[in-house]
């Protein structure tokens, strides 16, 4: 009866072991990094008013986005987002650096940017749902079974 209640101990002490490891690992927080911004060495070897869009991009590579317009810049985005347990994602860290181009598509001018220069602006994607998307075949077989009257099979209207 002794080795049954020892065995009994060490499993509790086992499960309970578990269950703090598993806690405390939830709570750990998680970084991920997305995007790419030139670091200062390579910036620096960009000159003011003599390098150009092709240079640039083999100085320090082609940029994440660029302008619209053709003498818009380019625009390298760098983002830090923090996850927390069952807390939603937040960016702690955000950097942009714009590189700016004149009608002659020479560099105009370099500016840096972080998080704490503005404010958060989320991304959103605005699509219009049509409300089939999540009608499966079955979904969308079993709904026409309504529509279906006696007047459509006797052929009255």
């Amino acid at each position: 009866m002794r080795v049954f209640s020892s065995r009994r101990a060490k499993l509790r002490r086992a499960l309970l072991g578990g269950a703090l490891a598993l806690t405390c690992s939830a709570c750990v927080s998680i970084y991920r990094d997305h995007g790419y911004v030139p670091n200062d060495e390579d910036l620096a070897a960009i000159q003011i008013g003599v390098d150009t869009r092709e240079s640039v991009a083999e100085t320090v590579g082609i940029p994440g986005a660029s302008g619209v317009l053709n003498d818009s810049g380019y625009y390298y985005i760098s983002t830090r987002i923090r996850h927390y347990g069952a807390t939603e994602p937040k960016p702690v860290a955000r950097e942009l650096v714009a590189i700016n181009f004149d009608p002659a598509g020479r560099v105009r001018g370099i500016e840096r940017f972080g998080l704490e220069d503005g404010r958060v602006i989320e991304l959103q994607r605005r699509v219009t749902d049509n409300g089939e998307a999540d009608k499966t075949f079955i979904r969308q077989l079993l709904g026409n079974l309504g529509r279906i009257g006696p007047g459509t099979l006797l052929n009255d209207q």
